[in-house]
């Protein structure tokens, strides 16, 4: 038994060197978009291994086919599980729940190491894991906020059939 009790990968993250560059391999190279941009992002109630954190962050969102990829930028210097671990390869998943209380006991009875913890929203959590193991292997595990799946629809609609236009389009 595993997080895998949680449900299942909706999401595939990197925090890449250069932003730019990743959006433009992903559009470009690899037809995934259009993105949606979300800036100066800071979690409420923000815990980075065990300390308040004031982590400023901003996110790019697509689909590729029903599989969320996000794109991450951290803006400022605050101590983040985004802080020396840029490159190309995975940096984690997302699982979602309706109950992070329940998904959390499930990621510890599985041994995984807490990282990050915050509000999302007014009714919305997030946790991040480490499973251990090396790259990729940090899983979020997340309590949508009100309307947030509402968003992710919206940006699954807009990559059917995009014709590569517009592939950043900031939002909010």
């Amino acid at each position: 038994m595993g997080l895998n009790q949680i449900g299942p990968v909706m999401q595939i993250a990197f925090v890449p060197d250069d932003f730019d560059a990743a959006l433009h391999h992903w559009t470009k190279v690899m037809g995934v978009g259009p993105f949606f941009l979300l800036e100066n992002i800071q979690l409420e109630d923000s815990r980075y291994l065990g300390a308040p954190n004031e982590c400023v962050f901003s996110i790019a969102l697509a689909y590729w086919g029903d599989l969320q990829v996000e794109l991450i930028r951290q803006q400022n210097d605050a101590p983040s599980i985004y802080r020396g671990v840029a490159g190309q390869g995975l940096h984690h998943t997302c699982l979602l729940t309706n109950d992070i209380v329940a998904a959390r006991s499930i990621a510890e009875a599985a041994g995984a190491n807490l990282l990050v913890e915050g509000k999302v929203g007014a009714d919305g959590a997030v946790i991040y894991v480490d499973t251990g193991g090396g790259p990729g292997t940090i899983v979020e595990i997340l309590q949508p906020a009100s309307g947030m799946l509402d968003l992710f629809a919206m940006i699954r609609e807009a990559s059917r059939g995009w014709d590569g236009s517009e592939p950043l389009r900031r939002l909010g």
